[in-house]
């Protein structure tokens, strides 16, 4: 039997993880959870749902993900696990 090899091009990795192709997929991904998330908040003031949003950062790889700057975010992410949930509905 032939055995494999497999060799990982570190740049090519590096490269990969910034790439805007990535950026855009994960992005949209993103907004999946985030409408999963919005139409299962909890809603007393619609605070909470309001304040949750898509944050993108880079540092040495692209970075996407929901939250929310309510105050009582993560009391109400405790209580619920919405965003959890919403992580799960959207696949």
């Amino acid at each position: 039997m032939a055995r494999t090899r497999i060799e990982i091009h570190s740049a090519g990795i590096k490269d990969l993880l910034r790439d805007p192709g990535v950026r855009r997929d994960l992005t949209a991904r993103a907004e999946n959870v985030l409408s999963a998330a919005k139409a299962s908040a909890p809603v007393d003031t619609g605070e909470y749902r309001d304040s949750l949003h898509v944050i993108e950062d880079t540092t040495d790889r692209v970075s996407v993900r929901v939250g929310s700057n309510d105050p009582k975010g993560l009391i109400v992410e405790a209580k619920t696990g919405n965003l959890a949930r919403a992580l799960d509905a959207a696949g």
